[in-house]
C-alpha cells in the first residue's frame, strides 16, 4: 500500500511540471514560474538599455555644452585681464613720466625771476644790488613752492643733536654751548611731510677740555 501511495504522490508532482502534448508526448510546461521570470527579466534588460544608453547620452551633450561655455568665459575672462594689465602698465609708465609735472610748473616762476634778475643787471649800473634783489625774489619763490609740497626745513642750530636729522660733520670744543648741541648748519635739512628728505649737516659742541 506505501508503495502504491509513493508513486501516485510521484505521478502528482510530474504533473504539476509537466504537460501532455497532443501527440501524446509529455514535455516541460512553458510556463513554469522560474522560466517566466527570466523572460521577463530580459525583456526588461532589453528595454532598459536604450533607455540608459539615452540618459548618458544627454548628460554627455550637456556637460559638452558646459564645458563649451565655461571655456568661452575663461578665454573672455582672460582676455579682459589681459586688458587690464595693458591699461595698469600704461597708467604705471605715465605716472613715472610726468610724476614731476606740478613740482616743475611751480618751479617755472622762479626761473623766470632768474632770467629777470639777470636781464635787469646787464643794462643797470648798480648790478649787484639788482643780483641779490633777484636772488632774494628766487629765494621766496622756491620756498613757496616747497611749501606747497610739505617740504620744510630741519631745526638744528640750538637744538640737542638728533642723528635722525642731523649729520655730524665734526665737533667743536664750546664753553657757551651744552655738550653734544648744535652749534653751526652748515647745509640745511628738510623733510618732507613726516619723512627726511636729507639730514642737515651739522658741527656739535662738545665739552671743553679743562
Amino acid at each position: 500500500m506505501s508503495d502504491k501511495r509513493e508513486s501516485t504522490q510521484a505521478a502528482e508532482a510530474v504533473k504539476i511540471k509537466t504537460h501532455e502534448d497532443p501527440s501524446g508526448e509529455t514535455k516541460p510546461d512553458k510556463k513554469a514560474p522560474a522560466d517566466v521570470d527570466r523572460k521577463a527579466g530580459k525583456k526588461a534588460d532589453k528595454k532598459a538599455a536604450p533607455q540608459d544608453e539615452k540618459t548618458l547620452t544627454a548628460k554627455l551633450e550637456e556637460s559638452e555644452k558646459k564645458a563649451g561655455e565655461n571655456y568661452d568665459r575663461f578665454l573672455r575672462i582672460s582676455a579682459e585681464f589681459e586688458n587690464y594689465k595693458k591699461r595698469k602698465e600704461r597708467e604705471a609708465a605715465d605716472f613715472r613720466k610726468y610724476a614731476n609735472e606740478t613740482l616743475v610748473k611751480e618751479l617755472l616762476p622762479v626761473v623766470d625771476n632768474l632770467e629777470r634778475a639777470m636781464e635787469t643787471s646787464a643794462d643797470h649800473e648798480d648790478a649787484v644790488s639788482c643780483i641779490l634783489e633777484g636772488v632774494d625774489m628766487t629765494l621766496k619763490e622756491i620756498f613757496k613752492v616747497l611749501e606747497k609740497f610739505a617740504v620744510k626745513a630741519v631745526d638744528a642750530v640750538g637744538n640737542e643733536f638728533d642723528p635722525t636729522y642731523h649729520q655730524a660733520v665734526m665737533q667743536e670744543a664750546s664753553d657757551t654751548h651744552p655738550d653734544n648741541t648744535v652749534t653751526k648748519e652748515l647745509q640745511k635739512g628738510y623733510t618732507i611731510h613726516d619723512r627726511l628728505l636729507r639730514p642737515a649737516m651739522v658741527v656739535v659742541a662738545k665739552a671743553a677740555s679743562e
